[in-house]
């Protein structure tokens, strides 16, 4: 819109005070004969800015002209309250826009009252995508917020984990997470809280009945107690012998799971992995030479059971 772009780029001046055409334009994504014929407008409605010929010319905003534009639309207070999003995540909500403009008037507020400190978003970058991660969401996030907004039942088609093919059923939703770069659906399935993965989640529309959670929780309350379900301890303890060099990478990939256990000998440490069942030590297999399962037999045994599948079949020549 013409009037969401002119603010805009007043807020920028007021920030600035003058500004090449080229540098405007890109960060307006118009092109320089917009920029042109935004100032003369606003020249002509009576705002102190003009465009400056020359070498060093540009598009200068008179010193001392102010423009009280601080005042945040819902939108944009929207996108501020949602702290920790980077700019992809912003992307996927459909609030860039809403976003960038309160920025702008954030920095305009700020210039007005310059102490000399240098911006601290200017020194600090959030990027929240797991290391090599591919871009395989299909669900239109923004869409499911924006239906979400109505607080109604939703039936999902959704594939779990494994399965070849979704299924339907109907829950109640609480919102959306974001964690390490992936988005996922909280609600309620039968009464008990769940986390849908939005990457399996084919297909959802809304009911017309509204979303019937439980009175006493929220979405921050359900997703806490979802979280130290994942997170928790688990009820298997394995103790591991791991190769020191190996202790940063470990801590990387088990995370709360891996604790110290003691000192070992010649290189090695001692630790424990917890696990909610026997066969998720399977996820070790990937420190190769670098670990030993010590205790419980149980999950020795499975690690010797794994690896002996892995030999026999790389043994084998391949069909």
């Amino acid at each position: 819109m013409k009037a969401a772009r002119l603010l805009s780029l007043l807020l920028v001046l007021q920030t600035r005070q003058r500004v090449t055409s080229v540098e405007l334009a890109e960060r307006l994504e118009v092109s320089v004969r917009t920029i042109l014929r935004d100032v003369e407008a606003l020249s002509a409605a009576g705002v102190p800015v003009y465009a400056e010929r020359g070498r060093y010319g540009g598009i200068v905003l008179l010193p001392g002209a102010r423009l009280n534009a601080s005042h945040l639309e819902p939108a944009e207070m929207d996108s501020l309250s949602l702290a920790g999003l980077d700019s992809v995540q912003r992307a996927q909500l459909g609030i860039t826009t809403a976003h960038d403009m309160a920025i702008r008037k954030i920095a305009a507020r700020r210039a007005a009252n310059a102490a000399g400190d240098t911006n601290l978003a200017e020194l600090v970058i959030v990027d929240n995508s797991g290391w090599f991660a591919a871009e395989t969401r299909d669900t239109d996030v923004a869409d499911l917020a924006l239906t979400l907004r109505s607080r109604r039942r939703l039936r999902i088609h959704y594939r779990r984990s494994g399965a070849e093919h979704a299924t339907s059923r109907d829950v109640d939703p609480y919102g959306l997470v974001s964690k390490s770069g992936r988005w996922y659906l909280v609600a309620d399935d039968d009464g008990t809280a769940k986390l849908f993965n939005l990457e399996r989640l084919e297909h959802y529309e809304a009911l017309l009945e509204p979303a019937a959670t439980r009175p006493d929780q929220d979405l921050r309350s359900v997703w806490a107690q979802l979280k130290q379900r994942s997170e928790g301890a688990g009820e298997v303890e394995v103790t591991v012998r791991l190769r020191g060099t190996r202790v940063d990478l470990a801590r990387r990939i088990l995370g709360s799971r891996l604790q110290e256990a003691g000192p070992g000998e010649d290189g090695w440490q001692l630790f424990t992995v917890s696990y909610s069942e026997v066969e998720a030590v399977r996820q070790l297999l990937q420190f190769g030479d670098h670990i030993e399962v010590l205790a419980p037999e149980r999950a020795r045994q499975r690690i010797v059971e794994l690896a002996t599948d892995l030999i026999n079949r790389h043994n084998t020549p391949p069909a």
